[in-house]
């Protein structure tokens, strides 16, 4: 029975470390403020908003190789690649293709996933049903955003721009019939679109309009529609409901409990949301990781970042098992249950 693997993992977030008190420089707000609401105290953005260098295919190229080197691979052994991100380079084509080429990958199939907050694990999923099905053998898994080029650091736009920041993260997915290896034991995705309104970026597309309603009146472009708009009470109010759900789902299809669990990794999106989720499950500080007060909410990347620098501290070893979910725009959501 092919099984799937997590053979190598890494991370990469841009060296620019900006604090609440950096961004109380540029709009009314404290660290209090975003401590107590968020937790947290810290995010990396990029050094320049306009760097078209640092790019969000770039971070995840620095990732990528870090996580190929972990699994003692190169980049010929990569024979796919699913990005998943809200911050592509460009409009089209995907980031997916960007980074194959930056790896000097061969002419490989390149898959990008637009999931928002849910995007690596439904990523992960998309690339479990590939291994098991004995398409590709060693699928390089991405999660990998640049938000702070597209934020509103005006008071208009605080309640959003200070929970976001920029970085990388990515696994190497691998097919293996050892039957000491780990395995991808349980995935699930749900979908919720009719809230989509409540956490989204409405311009550009095809309902508010394409990039030369921006040239010919620009005056008519409000903040709300070109800047991500977010209903806070109301997303937190549906996460700490979907995420005991999807939990649930994923530890009930692989036949284990709560207490089985050796590591939860929960998106980080907000550090009360995880703090709830814990609490309900009963859950032990040392079997649920953080990350978001140094990162903040890197969305797609979230959970990649975390889950590399958990494994990178040890507090993840072969044959532990470990639960990711997420929650997010669209509304969407899931988890991704795996022996590592």
């Amino acid at each position: 029975m092919i099984k799937s693997t997590i053979k190598g993992v890494g991370f990469y977030v841009p060296d620019n470390v900006v604090t609440n008190d950096d961004l109380a420089k540029l709009m009314t707000t404290n660290d209090e403020w975003i401590t107590e609401r968020t937790g947290i105290k810290e995010r990396r953005h990029r050094k320049n908003r306009n760097d078209a260098q640092e790019t969000t295919a770039y971070l995840g190229f620095k990732a990528s190789e870090k996580a190929i080197q972990n699994a003692g691979l190169t980049s010929k052994d990569i024979d796919f690649i699913v990005f998943a991100t809200l911050s592509p380079d460009y409009y089209f084509p995907g980031s997916g293709v960007l980074l194959q080429d930056m790896l000097g990958c061969d002419t490989i199939g390149a898959l990008d996933v637009r999931n928002q907050c849910s995007g690596f694990v439904y990523s992960m999923s998309v690339a479990n049903a590939f291994i098991k099905s004995g398409t590709y053998k060693n699928i390089l898994v991405v999660g990998a955003e640049v938000h702070s080029f597209g934020l509103d650091f005006s008071d208009e736009g605080r309640g959003v721009s200070v929970i976001f920041g920029d970085g990388a993260g990515a696994v190497v997915l691998s097919a293996s019939e050892d039957e000491n290896s780990g395995d991808i034991l349980a995935v699930n995705m749900h979908s919720e679109g009719k809230y989509a309104d409540e956490l989204c970026t409405q311009f550009p597309g095809s309902k508010f309009g394409w990039s030369d309603r921006m040239r010919k009146e620009p005056e008519n472009v409000t903040n709300k529609e070109v800047y991500p708009i977010m209903n806070g009470n109301f997303v937190f109010k549906h996460a700490v409901t979907r995420f005991p759900e999807t939990m649930m789902e994923a530890l009930n299809k692989a036949g284990k409990t709560v207490e089985d669990l050796d590591m939860f990794i929960p998106h980080q999106a907000n550090l009360r949301i995880a703090q709830f989720v814990q609490d309900k499950f009963g859950l032990p500080n040392e079997k649920v990781f953080n990350n978001i007060q140094k990162y903040g909410n890197t969305t797609a990347a979230s959970i990649p970042i975390a889950l590399s620098e958990a494994i990178e501290q040890g507090k993840i070893k072969r044959g532990d098992l470990v639960l990711l979910s997420a929650f997010g725009s669209g509304f969407t959501w899931g988890s991704v249950l795996f022996e590592y």
